[in-house]
């Protein structure tokens, strides 16, 4: 078989990767990527929403998408009918709009489910696949201590018999399993003659009951990536030990291999990120559902304030890297400031449980206003109006600074010269203030500042 294109040596056509700036992490090169040829994809399964790590996923495979001027295959990975649920494909095709990433092309590798059932078929004749009726927790057990499978031996027409079981979806077809006969000895427990085809009498919401069998991702993502012409397939390092596995689907089933690139998995303090437990959230009524502020879902930090581009932000500063690292949730909201600060108009207010009044000995004209821009650096967002009075309040915990015989700046009107400072004996808690006007004094470098 000729040598993959992505495989072959960097080409000098290939762009070369930007220095990053100062707020974007760095980008590898995509080996043997060449302009213009560069294909990759974002397969999410939808059996729920997209959290902040698929969001990584989804625009890394962007970046690179425009930086080689390649194509990007948005595909829906629907191998197990369980989960799969068109409710969360609408989802998740919105998220993807939200992100402002546009796919050069949407599939399923329900699409390719025929000829997926005829490279499993092709492998059993070939004696690189035996169906297995061993338990699932003894074979668990059998591969964790590489113990091999009675049926590891059986001849074809056996397994073809027992294959035809699978597919008719009879109920001893449902106690099969497909396996690929790998290396049981190998010391990557991926390699210990994995599952490719379980049964599963549940409706395919694309393929109704056409099938009784489907494949797993492992068997069927190599196959797919392939003929959609996947050129390189980026997935998280914590995959990097499937990576001898994928090869060897491609070359059990005589296809092209595509360039395997690994990043970092995004990893949030006080965080979950398994799908699992966050449906166990939403199916137990602990949170709101899958849009809960609570929820790291991208919807749901929409919802808590997190702007699109201060999400974009933050994923670009983690660049490719495969170093992992546990990032704050403190990193998102200072990206997420920088995208809403210059935007945001400025308001104040103080909360009257707990605010204090301050009593000036001057004359302040009734119903005088004061007029203050709504961002100190955006005139086009405009102003709003300040009454003025001789009573003024502010919060407890910006009285209890103040002290008698100073300066103290109210902001956006000028320096107030304190008289005295009333507090309550037992609670330490300040009751009264009293102040008198000092606007000619324009020095506020050392003043305190209160709202």
């Amino acid at each position: 078989m000729a040598k993959d294109k992505a495989n072959s040596s960097t080409s000098a056509t290939a762009p070369q990767v930007k220095s990053p700036t100062r707020d974007e992490g760095k980008y590898f090169e995509l080996v043997g990527a060449k302009e213009g040829e560069v294909v990759v994809r974002f397969p999410p399964e939808a059996s729920g929403f997209l959290h902040i790590g698929h969001a990584k996923a989804a625009l890394l495979n962007a970046h690179y998408q425009r930086l080689y001027k390649g194509r990007l295959v948005f595909r829906f990975d629907d191998t197990n009918p369980e989960k799969e649920k068109e409710s969360f494909e609408k989802i998740i095709e919105g998220d993807v709009e939200l992100l402002e990433i546009k796919p050069d092309h949407k599939s399923y590798t329900s699409d390719h489910f025929a000829d997926l059932l005829k490279k499993a078929e092709e492998m059993i004749k070939n004696g690189k696949a035996y169906v297995d009726d061993t338990p699932p927790e003894q074979m668990k057990a059998d591969r964790e201590a590489r113990v091999e499978s009675k049926n590891r031996s059986n001849d074809v027409a056996k397994n073809l018999a027992m294959w035809k079981e699978m597919v008719d979806g009879s109920e001893l077809g449902l106690t099969y399993c497909l396996r690929a006969k790998v290396d049981m000895t190998s010391d990557n427990g991926c390699m210990r003659d994995p599952t490719i085809y379980r049964c599963k009498p549940q409706e395919h919401p694309r393929t109704g009951n056409t099938y009784k069998v489907y494949p797993t991702y492992d068997f069927a993502c190599p196959y797919v990536d392939s003929v959609e012409g996947i050129t390189h397939a980026l997935r998280t390092s914590e995959y990097m030990d499937r990576d001898v596995q994928y090869y060897w689907f491609c070359d059990a089933m005589g296809i092209r291999k595509p360039q395997i690139a690994a990043y970092s998995r995004l990893n949030l303090m006080n965080t979950v990120l398994s799908k699992r437990k966050l449906t166990y959230f939403v199916q137990e009524g602990i949170v709101d559902g899958w849009d809960d502020p609570r929820m790291p879902t991208v919807r749901g930090i929409l919802r808590r304030g997190l702007t699109v581009e201060g999400l974009k932000l933050f994923i670009a500063s983690q660049g490719s890297s495969k170093a992992v690292v546990v990032m704050e949730w403190d990193k998102i909201w200072a990206f997420n400031r920088k995208v809403i600060d210059p935007l945001a108009a400025r308001y104040s207010a103080v909360e009257l449980a707990d605010a204090v009044r301050v009593q000036l000995e001057d004359e302040v004209p009734a119903g005088q206003v004061l007029t203050v821009a709504l961002h100190p650096k955006n005139a086009q967002l405009g102003s709003r109006e300040v009454p003025l009075g001789r009573q003024l309040l502010i919060d407890q915990t910006d009285a209890q600074l103040i002290l008698p015989d100073t300066n103290v700046t109210f902001i956006n009107w000028g320096n107030v010269n304190i008289v005295s400072v009333e507090k309550d004996a037992p609670s330490g808690l300040v009751t009264a203030i009293k102040g008198r006007l000092n606007l000619d004094n324009k020095d506020f470098k050392k003043t305190l500042k209160v709202t």
